[in-house]
This record gives C-alpha cells, sequence and structure tokens, in this order.
C-alpha cells in the first residue's frame, strides 16, 4: 500500500491512498485525514486504508481521482521527531580518511544518530534553497521509515514490528556551516536546510524480498542536472533500521510519528557512485589530493528515484531545483 500527503492549504495537508499502479487516489476522511492522525491510530485506521486501496486497485473506488496535477507534500510533513543516522560505514570511512579524522569509537557497535529538525519538511518538487554560495548546499539521497509507538527498552524484532512506513528523502546539508557545529559537541541546526521527500510512503510488503533486515536492498539513482551521480544499494547499511530504532529507544519512548534517516547512502565499490557531493570530494581528496567537484549552485537539478524489480518508481521522484545565492 502507498500513502501520501496533498497540499490542501493546511501544515499537514490530507491523507489520500495512492492505487499500486500510481495514477488514482481517495483521498482519507474523518479523524484519520492526516499522516500524523493515521500513524497515531494505525490499528485502527489500517483496515479502512486497505479498504480503500483495494477498491483502488479493482477499479471500484467512486471517490477516486487522478494523481496527475495534485501536489504532493512530505508524506508526512511534519513531525514531533526526526532521528537521522549514518549507517552506512563505508561513507564515515571515507570521510575519515580524506580529512584525517580520527576513527568514532564503537562506530560499529552502535549507531551513530543526531536529532534535526522535523518542523518543515518539504516536498518533491520544492526548491532546494541557496542563501549563501559559501554554504556549501549539498544533496543526500537516503531512506527512511516511519514508526508508530515503541516502547523504551524495545529489542529490534519489537522496534521493527512498530515501522509502518518506508519513504525516500533529500537531506540538504551545509557543508560550509558543518564544521564549526561539530566542533561545538552539539547537535547540527545551520547545518541541515529542509529535508524533501518522494512523493509516496511505503508499507513493507510492497517490497517483496527487497525489504530484509530492515534494509532497502535495491539501488537510489541519482542525477545532477540530469547527468548520472551515483546508483548506490540500501543493502550495505551496517545497523538494519529496527536496530537503529531500538538504539534510540534505550532510555526513552519513540512516539508514533517519528522519522528514522538511514544516512547518506555509500557503497564500497567504485562504480556505484555516491549520493551525496561530499562523498565525491572526500574521494577525490584521497585520489587526486584536492576537491574538484563544486557544491550545488543556483539552477542546477538534482533527481532521484528508486525503482523496484518492474522498473516502477517505488517512492515516486525527487525533482528539485536549487533557487537562490
Amino acid at each position: 500500500m502507498k500513502l501520501a500527503s496533498i497540499d490542501n492549504g493546511s501544515p499537514d495537508g490530507q491523507l489520500v491512498v495512492i492505487s499500486k499502479d500510481t495514477s488514482q487516489m481517495c483521498r482519507v476522511h474523518g479523524s484519520a485525514g492526516t499522516m500524523a492522525a493515521c500513524l497515531a491510530d494505525w490499528q485502527s485506521v489500517l483496515p479502512v486504508l486497505q479498504d480503500i486501496s483495494s477498491a483502488l486497485n479493482n477499479g471500484t473506488c467512486e471517490q477516486a481521482e487522478p494523481v496527475a496535477g495534485a501536489r504532493f507534500l512530505a508524506p508526512l510533513p511534519r513531525t514531533y521527531q526526526w532521528l537521522d543516522g549514518s549507517l552506512f560505514m563505508n561513507h564515515g570511512h571515507l570521510m575519515q580518511k580524506a580529512f584525517n579524522l580520527d576513527p568514532i569509537e564503537d562506530a560499529d557497535k552502535y549507531p551513530l544518530i543526531y536529532q534535526g529538525a522535523g518542523d518543515a519538511f518539504t516536498g518533491c518538487n520544492d526548491t532546494i534553497a541557496l542563501y549563501n554560495p559559501a554554504h556549501g548546499v549539498d544533496f543526500e539521497g537516503e531512506f527512511g521509515v516511519l514508526t508508530t509507538d515503541v516502547p523504551v527498552g524495545a529489542t529490534p524484532d519489537e522496534a521493527m514490528q512498530a515501522i509502518k512506513l518506508v519513504v525516500q528523502l533529500n537531506d540538504i546539508s551545509y557543508r560550509g556551516l558543518a564544521p564549526r557545529e561539530m566542533k561545538t559537541g552539539f547537535g547540527f541546526v545551520q547545518a541541515k536546510g529542509e529535508t524533501a521527500f518522494a512523493p509516496f510512503a511505503v508499507t513493507p510488503d510492497e517490497f517483496g524480498d527487497s525489504w530484509a533486515d530492515g534494509r532497502i536492498h535495491l539501488t537510489l539513482n541519482i542525477t545532477r542536472n540530469g547527468e548520472w551521480f551515483g546508483s548506490p544499494s540500501g543493502s550495505e547499511m551496517h545497523f538494519g533500521f529496527h536496530e537503529l530504532i531500538a538504539h534510540a529507544a534505550t532510555t526513552r519512548p519513540i512516539k508514533a510519528g517519528t522519522v528514522f534517516g538511514s544516512g547518506t547512502v555509500s557503497n564500497a565499490k567504485p562504480e556505484a557512485g555516491q549520493a551525496c557531493i561530499a562523498e565525491l570530494r572526500a574521494k577525490e581528496l584521497i585520489i587526486q589530493g584536492k576537491p574538484q567537484t563544486p557544491f550545488l549552485s543556483d539552477g542546477e537539478t538534482v533527481h532521484m528515484v528508486c525503482r523496484d524489480k518492474q522498473d516502477q518508481p517505488l517512492f515516486g521522484e525527487i525533482n528539485q531545483t536549487v533557487k537562490g545565492g
């Protein structure tokens, strides 16, 4: 099943169910008319959503509308908590090697995670804001999950049961602002922009064997200005999403509607390319002695898509243009 939020003039948008071929949608009315409300009461709402999805897919939904022309927000336009991990060890190793950084102690035993800003997620076609070229604006292709309530002390198996939807996202970073904030020992604030999401949130059962061990075993295909940039696979996550969630729930419960991110998708094989400019610059620094590839500038475009085994866009597509500066 695929869910999405369309723009209806309200901050949280209107929850809709999307047909399997992504051509039709149906609005969800009543108390579960937003994604946040849906996740907060998932068990009660799920049968209703499944009935709508079945009707859409067999052509009997009288309230069906065309998807074409709809303006999609992020599936969950705003949330109380956005927790972004760094679950691809290859990305960290490249950064450490390029910039002579000390290894992070026990990074292979405990997942890295920070609290981001979840109050202003953006849609798949919204612009990437460039306020100052010196900020070094970068994209980061990631996967993520949306959860229902997770009790404190949950095991990874229990955490897996709380994963209800899977998403694809572009986590914007301002690389020129990150070093100062990192040195403080606190989290990112200025160095992180508005995270953009592909339009559709997808239930794990839609993936078949492409969802296993809390990981997405599919590639994230990225182009910059229409030119191939990378196609790394989500399968190389060192920790699964369920392990990341259990780690976060060690000392507190996780509330419904929390979004967890994978961090930049990164693969060890060079032919996979990369999912962010910073990683390519790190490779250039290691091989050539200095970075060659510039960060984003006004007017550039970024496209991201994850295709299923039938070559269909699983989450829809992210198409963004840089504006400003």
